[in-house]
């Protein structure tokens, strides 16, 4: 029997967005607003396409503007309502109503990886989608989807990746990959923003995966980094050099890192021309 179809999506939006200060110390980076959306709207809907309807965010301190968008706002909706501004009122209702949303808090920021183990309870033994919160993806096909597509063929995990100019790969996590066919990869080995005299190639991991329950045991074997974190591309690394398969996909579409300022200004300029919002 294959394993189960990717029912469930973890959303990691704990970060404390120090990239992004002064505007980050009172507003979730992943609410900042691109076009007249933020930033999460666009990850939740991606995910939604890819035929997902089970989604867990982790948040952590400073984060409840996010529950609060996802979430009814009665008294809005009765305001909209008296005045009769049908359209405002049928797009508030909308948001609330996307999917099921669940949450759970990360109270220390360790790390990507530890983000990911606050999700062992709720993913229940299953596969599952990773979104990072701060990264749009805009594709005809969405892009977790695209990963979905690789997993289904091979039941095993699929990194998201991008090629990268050399000189930006210690910004990443890379990857050395076995050319499989067009676009498509075999993982043998990962780290974690190499130096770029180091990195093994300019493949890069740009904050989309389909996992499987197994990185859960992985993740506790990861020791923290200098910073005490537990990094997400060490535990895949265990996973490989043990013996397990793995892939990567490069994801087409056009892809926005809004968690700094020029990719956040970056996706306003473009985004808001394609939605008529700039000239």
């Amino acid at each position: 029997m294959g394993k189960a179809k990717i029912q469930k999506a973890i959303i990691p939006a704990a970060g404390l967005g120090t990239r992004m200060l002064p505007i980050t110390k009172s507003m979730p980076k992943e609410m900042l607003p691109v076009g007249t959306k933020p930033v999460i709207h666009y990850v939740v809907e991606e995910a939604i396409k890819a035929g997902i309807d089970d989604i867990l965010i982790i948040t952590g301190k400073g984060k409840r503007a996010i529950e609060d968008y996802f979430d009814r706002n009665f008294e809005l909706e009765y305001y909209l309502r008296e005045r009769g501004k049908e359209r405002e009122l049928k797009l508030v209702r909308e948001i609330s109503e996307m999917v099921d949303i669940y949450y759970v808090r990360q109270k220390k920021p360790l790390g990507l990886g530890d983000a990911i183990l606050h999700a062992e309870k709720h993913v229940n033994g299953e596969p599952f989608a990773v979104l990072l919160g701060d990264d749009i993806i805009m594709s005809e096909r969405p892009g977790i989807g695209q990963l979905v597509e690789v997993y289904d063929r091979f039941k095993a995990p699929v990194l998201g990746v991008e090629t990268v100019e050399w000189a930006d790969v210690e910004k990443y996590g890379i990857v050395d990959v076995e050319n499989i066919e067009n676009g498509l990869y075999l993982v043998r080995d990962l780290v974690e923003k190499p130096k770029k005299e180091e990195a093994p190639s300019n493949v890069a991991i740009v904050g989309r995966y389909v996992l499987t329950p197994e990185v859960f045991d992985a993740l506790r074997e990861v020791k923290p980094d200098k910073r005490g974190e537990i990094q997400l591309t060490d535990a895949l690394r265990i996973l490989v050099k043990g013996g397990a398969s793995m892939y990567a996909r490069i994801i087409e579409g056009r892809r926005y890192d809004v968690g700094t300022p020029e990719g956040w200004l970056k996706a306003n300029m473009e985004l808001g021309r394609v939605f008529g919002l700039v000239g």
